[in-house]
């Protein structure tokens, strides 16, 4: 296994067979050099976002540019089913903290969801340097566990936007569940019940709450746009552990663990 994973741009990537000789400069670069101290004769991971890994050998170091001989070129595929965390926006960073986790178990899209119970607020001058906070923290999450896909960061979301996108969802064949205490019916009866007649390509989508929960008045936009309240378990989870312990169980549901 490769000691170390990198960003390359796409069109580089596509270009680069193997036994070719490409070079790696930029942050990426500068990254690899001064923080990794990468060496001549290290095996490393270039990644382009959208599933295609390239496995390098460094042939030479300079300032800020790596030259690198292609070794193997591995295109990866995406799951039928992919699935996208709508995340509330939580205090304490606790929001970040489920969507790195979700990065690492194989989330493929995130949503930031200005709930009404969120206490972090986002306005309009606030918003674009959140949203590259969070796009950041996928770069980085998808880095460190060498992922050849980057998750999509989508638009902030009130709770209007998102009834909207739901319904969207819907009429598309998309699993949406909404992960709530009071919910009947299980996460795993819900998936196992929209599985069999799913069509690939369809997604499915888990949205968490704040940590003062997701109010009755969203609820009800939510499941009257097309969504499932679905129950996670006996035990009410932080707003950063909900999301990654339902994403590991849909995976599994799906046959991807």
């Amino acid at each position: 296994m490769s000691n170390h994973s990198f960003v390359i741009d796409p069109a580089q990537a596509a270009a680069a067979q193997v036994g070719e000789v490409l070079e790696l400069t930029g942050a990426e670069a500068h990254h690899a050099i001064t923080v990794k101290r990468t060496q001549v004769g290290e095996v490393l991971d270039l990644l382009d976002g959208t599933g295609l890994r390239l496995v390098v050998e460094v042939a030479a170091v300079a300032d800020r540019l790596l030259t690198l001989t292609v070794r193997q070129r591995v295109q990866e595929q995406a799951p039928q089913h992919p699935v996208t965390l709508v995340q509330a926006l939580s205090k304490g960073d606790r929001d970040l903290q489920a969507v790195e986790s979700a990065v690492e178990l194989g989330i493929f899209g995130v949503r930031p969801w200005q709930a009404e119970r969120s206490i972090v607020r986002w306005n309009a001058a606030k918003a674009p340097k959140a949203l590259a906070k969070w796009q950041a923290q996928v770069r980085s999450a998808q880095k460190q566990s060498r992922r050849a896909f980057e998750p999509e960061v989508l638009p902030l979301a009130t709770s209007k936007s998102l009834a909207a996108a739901i319904r969207e969802h819907s009429a598309a064949g998309d699993l949406v569940l909404v992960l709530h205490e009071q919910a009947t019916g299980s996460v795993a009866q819900a998936l196992t019940q929209w599985l069999p007649a799913a069509a690939e390509n369809t997604k499915v989508v888990l949205i968490v709450g704040p940590e003062g929960g997701i109010s009755d008045a969203e609820l009800e936009l939510f499941l009257q746009a097309g969504a499932h309240a679905a129950l996670l378990g006996e035990h009410v989870l932080r707003a950063s552990t909900a999301g990654p312990a339902a994403l590991v169980l849909v995976r599994h549901l799906l046959g991807e663990l």
